[in-house]
């Protein structure tokens, strides 16, 4: 039996009242109507309730979105992305920040129709596109660096995060069988997209190249204020999935390239 996904898209925010409503406009504003939204907040001390609440009464569950929020403490970001895969009922999760917005208002639709969605089927593991980088005002700055290959596998991630994490859609009964692993501060999302990579093809569950750009990121996230403790535990994530060898000669390729470059 043919229908359409149900799409969950989660949101962390923690003191994010500059930048939450150009994301929540962005999700407001899509087309396809089989979309859960779920807030997760880390008790923000700032504007950022205030914003959602406005959200929240602007749409009609009649016609809408569903909503689900939960406010608590957490004990970081990848904690509160962890609630968020768990409170998730949808068929796919997603996950947009503060600051981030869907590329376009039909993205969703557009995902949706390639899915070729079907219950109790086979679908696809992994849904994947795209991303262009935008600034606190949300103006576009440039395509991203990394493009994405037509055939995605978890060992092309030995190139680096060949997929920006919020262009990269999975099957949520998959996702709730792997929490971010809280002892990476910054580069859980690296090692929690291999991780499922390696789950789909031991089910040997196809992937899908949405050749679409899906989402606008914005560049000034956690990892890149932190860039060098990000790089040093990008290494250690390598290292545990690909060994130190592969790992080193890796960076001694990514090193090469630059020099070129200049």
């Amino acid at each position: 039996m043919n229908s359409e996904p149900l799409i969950s898209l989660i949101t962390v925010t923690y003191n994010a009242q500059d930048t939450i409503e150009r994301t929540l406009r962005s999700i407001e504003q899509q087309t396809y109507r089989r979309v859960e939204h779920i807030i997760v907040d880390g008790v923000s001390a700032d504007g950022t309730m205030s914003r959602i609440r406005n959200y929240v009464e602007r749409n009609d569950p009649q016609k809408g979105h569903v909503i689900r929020m939960l406010r608590e403490p957490d004990k970081g970001l990848y904690d509160a992305m962890n609630k968020g895969i768990q409170l998730a009922t949808g068929d796919y999760i997603c996950f947009l920040n503060a600051g981030d917005k869907l590329h376009t208002p039909t993205t969703l639709a557009e995902i949706a129709k390639q899915t070729e969605w079907e219950s109790g089927g086979r679908n696809y593991a992994i849904l994947y596109g795209e991303t262009d980088l935008v600034d606190n005002e949300g103006r576009f700055l440039r395509h991203r660096r990394l493009q994405t290959p037509q055939r995605l596998t978890w060992s092309t991630f030995k190139w680096g995060m060949l997929v920006c994490h919020q262009s990269f859609y999975v099957r949520t009964d998959l996702a709730k069988t792997v929490p971010y692993n809280l002892a990476y501060r910054f580069s859980a999302d690296y090692d929690w997209c291999i991780r499922l990579m390696k789950i789909a093809e031991g089910r040997k569950l196809k992937n899908l190249n949405t050749h679409l750009v899906l989402t606008d990121y914005l560049s000034e996230g956690m990892t890149t204020r932190n860039h060098r403790s990000s790089l040093l535990e990008r290494l250690r994530v390598m290292a545990t999935h690909f060994g130190w060898g592969t790992t080193l000669w890796q960076h001694a390729l990514f090193v090469g390239r630059a020099i070129i470059k200049k």
